[in-house]
């Protein structure tokens, strides 16, 4: 089971050379990947009454691709992992752009986790339609996956026309793989319509939830769906994370232990809301947790 960290990206701070300190710390403690998730802008909850999203225009996020880019230079081993790139809100054939060319600059060590999300006022201010991004989703992901193995693509759907046009460079994946987000902290366990989706179509799952009782049955019904796809289900990679601050080094080992029964394929850290203040501190937390939690 690799084990990989989430980049505090709302407590870090803006400093590169804080960046590029704790991301080597990650590499040289022996952390397989690092994970980012992605914001282009919070709202201003003086002016959008009855806020429930849990960031807001006081929530720092590092631009992912442009975070990969600076990672590549500074980093040789770790693998760049997005948990997730809110795909609908984003033009298509941009982000194959952009994911290619952090894989040629990374060598190959790009993993692309992508999600619909939940924030309206994103979709409005980046000129995207909130309410449709469930069903441009999967032509979404046809069509990235086309422009990454494709020199010319051809592709006429219902929601993206690419006449003979391609890009280059082509990634070194090809083509990158594309894990899948569903649920969330209130809805952590997703619907069939959504899990169904994932065993279709993605190469890995981030669950939202815990190795219990539900979580089990929410496991084996993907695994179910992949058969029911004609997909082996061990061809889906499986990666839940653990919040450093939901409980002691028994807690940490004891749960990495229950999702390694479940075939977990990857499990991360969040060090994030634990009460840390630094960049170093949470460079010291990811190093206690790795001594703790092994692979």
């Amino acid at each position: 089971m690799n084990v990989g960290v989430v980049f505090p990206q709302t407590e870090i701070g803006s400093d590169p050379v804080a960046v590029k300190d704790y991301a080597q710390a990650a590499e040289e403690l022996g952390y397989s990947h690092l994970i980012v998730y992605d914001h282009v802008l919070g709202a201003d909850t003086n002016h959008h009454q009855n806020w429930v999203g849990s960031y807001t225009s006081e929530s720092m996020f590092h631009e992912p691709f442009v975070l990969f880019g600076y990672l590549a230079g500074v980093t040789t081993k770790l693998e760049m992992v997005t948990a997730v790139l809110i795909l609908g809100q984003r033009q298509t054939v941009l982000v194959a752009k952009q994911a290619a060319e952090v894989d040629v600059l990374s060598g190959g060590r790009l993993r692309l986790g992508i999600g619909v999300g939940w924030n309206h006022v994103e979709y409005e201010a980046l000129g995207e339609n909130f309410h449709d991004r469930g069903k441009r989703y999967e032509e979404q992901v046809e069509l990235l996956r086309a422009l990454w193995t494709q020199d010319v693509v051809d592709f006429h759907g219902k929601y993206h026309q690419v006449t003979h046009a391609g890009i280059s460079p082509l990634p070194v994946q090809r083509p990158i793989p594309v894990w899948m987000g569903a649920g969330g902290r209130a809805t952590p366990y997703p619907t069939d319509r959504v899990l169904r989706r994932v065993a279709r179509i993605s190469d890995g799952y981030f669950p939202q939830f815990q190795p219990d009782e539900d979580g089990r049955a929410t496991i084996a019904k993907l695994r179910e769906f992949a058969k029911e796809a004609g997909r082996n289900p061990d061809s889906i990679g499986i990666e839940p994370r653990i919040n450093f601050s939901d409980g002691n080094p028994e807690y940490w080992q004891d749960t990495a232990n229950a999702w390694k029964e479940m075939e977990a394929t990857h499990i991360s850290v969040n060090t994030m809301r634990a009460g840390l203040t630094s960049p170093q501190a949470h460079i010291d937390a990811i190093q206690q947790f790795k001594e703790v939690v092994s692979g």
